[in-house]
């Protein structure tokens, strides 16, 4: 059991460190997840393959996972979308949104009684997405990138309950992966026509750090976090995915020295009644 528990323990610190990779990565963030997507693929088709997880799977279900992991694909994009037009911190926060809209989602999408108090409590969070748009609205893309992003994010796990009920981990999430990859592949010229880049190749720097979030932050984070849900329930394995946004703003705190960020927007919020254009903040120079 404790060996469970620091196997999802350490997935969800991994799955923190994405939203710093996010940001040391200098693609864009089309190409950040379609190179994300490549990578992980290739690796689980090699891995799980040689390891022997892969299952024959019919074609009805290739396809409906496939559609999971191009909305799954879609969260990404708009969650590094929210980080470059914000910053880590502001992106961490909206995604703590999911709650509210896993809770909205799920009795809708699974035909279950609504949980009022999984609602009221995602509601609270909303409430601190709305205070940090109301005072610094320099982020408004980035947060309503990462709204669009948590609520794509609520989707996904949702679906993937329902494959897991005929498939194991490793065949859905390669799959899923796979799929991603495909569809995200047919728009990517689209997408780069409207957001146009200097180079389809990522530097050294940018693929060694690509190679982290493919190996370590998806194929590792995945395979520990359904290790743990072998041995532990849903429960606790979604309640620990809370922790995510703490660990990821934690290390933007130390990378990124984004506190200060967060300390501006407070002074600014104890002046906000008796600062203006004329009267600068008094709290802040």
């Amino acid at each position: 059991m404790k060996k469970a528990f620091l196997q999802l323990h350490i997935a969800v610190f991994l799955a923190g460190f994405t939203g710093i990779l996010g940001r040391l990565i200098t693609l864009n963030e089309g190409m950040i997840v379609w190179y994300r997507l490549l990578l992980t693929a290739a690796t689980m088709w090699i891995l799980f393959g040689f390891m022997k997880k892969l299952q024959k799977i019919p074609l009805i279900d290739i396809i409906k996972i496939s559609a999971v992991g191009f909305i799954a694909a879609m969260h990404w994009v708009t969650f590094y979308g929210s980080i470059k037009y914000s910053n880590v911190s502001v992106s961490l926060v909206c995604f703590s949104a999911i709650s509210f809209f896993t809770a909205l989602f799920e009795p809708v999408i699974l035909k279950k009684k609504m949980n009022w108090t999984e609602l009221l409590l995602g509601l609270i969070t909303l409430s601190g997405i709305y205070i940090i748009f109301h005072f610094d609205t320099h982020y408004k893309t980035g947060i309503i990138l990462g709204i669009i992003s948590a609520v794509l994010a609520s989707l996904f796990p949702i679906f993937n309950r329902e494959f897991l009920k005929r498939t194991n981990v490793e065949t859905m999430l390669t799959w899923q992966q796979t799929g991603g990859l495909i569809v995200l592949s047919a728009l990517l010229p689209f997408y780069l026509n409207k957001f146009p880049v200097d180079s389809f190749i990522p530097s050294l720097e940018n693929l060694g750090w690509l190679l982290v979030l493919a190996w370590f932050c998806s194929v590792l984070a995945f395979k520990l976090s359904g290790n743990a849900l072998k041995r532990l329930s849903a429960f606790t394995v979604n309640l620990s995915y809370n922790l995510e946004p703490v660990y990821g703003i934690i290390l933007a705190f130390i990378v990124y020295k984004e506190n200060e960020f967060l300390k501006q927007m407070v002074l600014c919020w104890l002046c906000r009644y008796c600062c203006s254009i004329d009267n600068p903040c008094l709290f802040i120079s």
